[in-house]
């Protein structure tokens, strides 16, 4: 079964960047059998939001409004492996930063099938 593996996550002050990666292990992710892979993120007393979904197929991207033009998704299909570029990162940021896959065609959806352990972003004023 497919698993899924976050890295990248540290501590940045205002402004500053990160890249997160999700390793996938198990398959090969670039197939009709894992059509999305999308980046979550959840800090305490929040709901889960989704930040950015690719279509693994068609390369399509989606962003949430609150990321968007900071935050890039991309995909490496030979290491099986997706990104997240942070750019101009702020406070609100702050989370832990979660990895999913699933099957289904259309990325903009919350009910993802795998999901991996995490990897904490914070964010310093």
């Amino acid at each position: 079964q497919v698993q899924l593996m976050e890295s990248g996550g540290g501590s940045v002050q205002a402004g500053g960047s990160l890249r997160l990666s999700c390793a996938a292990s198990g398959y090969t992710y670039s197939t009709l059998s894992t059509l999305c892979m999308a980046w979550f993120r959840q800090s305490p007393g929040k709901e889960r939001e989704r930040v950015a979904c690719i279509n693994t197929i068609s390369g399509l991207r989606y962003y949430a409004d609150s990321v968007k033009g900071r935050f890039t998704i991309s995909q490496d299909n030979a290491k099986n492996t997706v990104y997240l570029q942070m750019n101009s990162l702020q406070p609100e940021d702050t989370a832990m930063y979660y990895c999913a896959a699933d099957s289904r065609a259309s990325c903009r959806r919350n009910d993802y099938d795998i999901w991996g352990q995490g990897t904490q972003v914070t964010v310093s004023s």
